[in-house]
């Protein structure tokens, strides 16, 4: 659960930093559902609750539908995902795995068909986005808040 700071008080500077990143990733012409799924699925990866629970939160308020939040850990395995929301998906799971998994040649081309150079060095900020948000809160004991019973 990490060691519980106040990373925003003690130094401010990281999460502005990060927060530069993030604005810079979500004007790009990702679509933003696309960067949702994508901050979830890293956040399941890395294990962290807040990203989880914030991104999740999300991702419903901009339209995404309860049925592909909860099948994405197993993204995979349904028709429920367009053929490049799959390769960023892939994508995102490889470079979040990067010491263990250095991709394939089939992983790269896919992602080569449905996305420019452009997109892809986008989805390779956005991945890296998130990865630094799951480390930052991970590390200082980054919490969510409890929701009531009726879910807000």
């Amino acid at each position: 659960m990490g060691i519980p700071i106040d990373y925003v008080r003690i130094e401010p500077g990281i999460g502005q930093a990060l927060g530069a990143m993030h604005t810079y990733v979500r004007k790009t012409a990702l679509d933003p559902r696309l960067l949702h799924l994508i901050d979830i699925r890293v956040s399941q990866i890395n294990g962290c609750a807040y990203c989880l629970n914030l991104h999740c939160e999300e991702a419903r308020r901009d339209g995404e539908l309860q049925q592909r939040l909860d099948v994405l850990a197993a993204w995979w395995e349904t028709d429920l995902f367009t053929p490049a929301e799959q390769a960023a998906l892939g994508f995102a799971e490889q470079l979040t795995h990067i010491s263990t998994d250095k991709g394939t040649d089939a992983l790269y081309a896919q992602l080569g068909n449905l996305f420019s150079e452009q997109e892809i060095v986008q989805l390779t900020g956005a991945v890296i986005d998130i990865n630094a948000w799951n480390r930052l809160a991970i590390a200082t004991g980054r919490q969510p808040k409890r929701r009531g019973a009726d879910g807000g």
